[in-house]
């Protein structure tokens, strides 16, 4: 939106029913734009980040007043950060999209060990997810990232270097490309 103030929101509430259509009210009602949202359980909470626009004047305080009301009536707790012309000139970097699956026991250092590996390598992370699955007496680690391939770099290559990882901390390690689809 051209002209406009845009603010990162982020919002954690216990998890119950309703968080987004709570959230995304208080939007519409003060007439804000849902430009990019990423939402998702942790444990018992409820955890979603979102940029928004509305035309200007708009301030800043208007959007935390009204998340202080939802606070008040409900305890979700939100965050509203100004963004700047240059944070919202987002590109995805170049190279290919891959998808990265980890699996194996769970254990403190698989991110750590795995991001710290893929930043060598000069792998962007576009998003990433986690989860102990299986059961309380056999928990399985599962790490799901969405990462580009730098240019100069292939698939192969990456699911190559990583295979030191594979040994070393006893975790299964897929590479695949994501296909973009054309709509």
């Amino acid at each position: 939106m051209l002209n406009s103030a845009h603010f990162a929101v982020t919002v954690i509430s216990k998890d119950r029913p309703g968080i987004v259509a709570d959230t995304a009210e208080v939007l519409y009602r003060l007439g804000c734009n849902l430009e990019d949202s990423s939402c998702t359980m942790l444990g018992g909470d409820f955890a979603m980040i979102l940029t928004v626009s509305h035309p200007k004047p708009f301030t800043k305080s208007r959007l935390v007043d009204e998340f202080k009301r939802l606070h008040d009536d409900k305890g979700l707790v939100a965050h509203v950060r100004t963004l700047g012309e240059e944070e919202l000139q987002h590109q995805a970097p170049p190279g290919e999209l891959c998808l990265i699956s980890v699996y194996g026991a769970d254990r403190p250092g698989i991110v750590y060990r795995v991001t710290r590996e893929l930043a060598g390598l000069q792998v962007t992370i576009a998003d990433l997810n986690t989860r102990v699955a299986g059961t309380k007496g056999d928990p399985v680690y599962v790490m799901m990232l969405e990462a580009y391939v730098p240019v100069g770099k292939s698939i192969g290559d990456i699911d190559e270097l990583l295979s030191v990882l594979r040994t070393e901390l006893q975790v299964e390690i897929g590479v695949r490309a994501i296909t973009p689809v054309s709509l």
